[in-house]
């Protein structure tokens, strides 16, 4: 077998992003909201509100991923400010707007969505998009160069993750009540697909494959209603990547990696100097970084961060 097969694929990246910060988006999200003094919550404004993080994760696939052929970064009807620039009109050829009515096409019923799960799910019906497409939120970012087959090996997903029991499988969770959060809406994909234990992955790029979801929603069009008809987050609901992670699973068309080649900081609690060590310690082994809900970081901690993925970006051309 052609162990350089990764190298000639034709290889997409998707993003999902939205501006929470703007009015018209706050307003329309009103209008689907009973209880309004919810949107005003820290825990509900993180899903939408940003600190214009998405340059950087577009920067870093430019940066560290040159093999990528398209950038499609999936909107509802918004396009970051820094991408309508004159200067950088050139520097971001590769990008392609894609809004919430293309992926919804022939369901558009179900817009607008305020839940990225409902739109995860149909990201492999963007135009265009390549069979093999890594799939990354907008706090992902590459801080090495990469290559095609730290995705893709002989055209088979790389899945960076680990087995875990499903939580009613564990006595101390089973008194807990049961959340929207990640863990869970993987295991609820791990069981759609017949698992009794779930492959859990991290806050790292997912590579995907078009046919894979084109194939099991062909055969199973409910589950993909199911999963899009919800405006927000629902226990009802799984990932989608989890999906096709256990599917290819079962049909042993992947490969695992223990080694999740990722820096994650997920809360802002520690002092300063923690995050510098660790960024100038583990960054050279490292492939990834996952900055979760950088609108929640203080203030001295988010200028130190975004100051230090501005000079890791530095193009080469500057």
């Amino acid at each position: 077998m052609d162990t350089n097969l990764g190298q000639k694929l034709p290889i997409d990246a998707v993003i999902l992003w939205v501006n929470g910060n703007d009015k018209k988006h706050q307003d329309k999200i009103l209008k689907f909201v009973k209880d309004k003094n919810l949107v005003k919550t820290k825990a509900f404004r993180t899903r939408y509100d940003q600190v214009n993080e998405i340059k950087y994760t577009i920067d870093s696939l430019l940066k560290f991923a040159p093999f990528i052929r398209k950038i499609h970064l999936i909107t509802d009807n918004q396009i970051p400010d820094f991408f309508t620039e004159k200067i950088n009109k050139n520097s971001y050829d590769k990008v392609f707007i894609v809004d919430h009515k293309k992926v919804f096409d022939g369901y558009q019923k179900y817009l607008p969505t305020f839940n990225c799960r409902s739109i995860e799910t149909c990201i492999y019906r963007i135009p265009n998009l390549s069979e093999h497409f890594i799939y990354l939120n907008d706090d992902f970012f590459l801080i090495n160069h990469t290559k095609a087959e730290d995705f893709f090996r002989n055209g088979l997903p790389v899945l960076r993750g680990k087995w875990l029991k499903f939580d009613r499988d564990i006595i101390y969770k089973k008194i807990v009540k049961q959340r929207t959060g990640h863990k869970f809406a993987q295991q609820k994909a791990a069981s759609i697909v017949g698992f009794k234990k779930y492959y859990n992955f991290k806050h790292t790029p997912h590579p995907l494959r078009k046919s894979t979801f084109e194939a099991f929603f062909n055969d199973n069009r409910d589950v993909f209603i199911n999963n899009i008809k919800h405006k927000f987050r629902s226990i009802d609901q799984f990932t989608p990547q989890g999906l096709a992670n256990h599917i290819e699973i079962k049909n042993n068309s992947c490969v695992l990696e223990k080694d999740l080649k990722l820096i994650y900081f997920r809360s802002y609690k520690k002092p300063l100097f923690w995050y510098n060590l660790n960024l100038k310690f583990k960054t050279n082994k490292k492939l990834f970084l996952g900055l979760q809900s950088l609108d929640k970081c203080p203030s001295n901690k988010l200028k130190f961060l975004l100051n230090w993925l501005s000079k890791r970006l530095k193009s080469d051309r500057n």
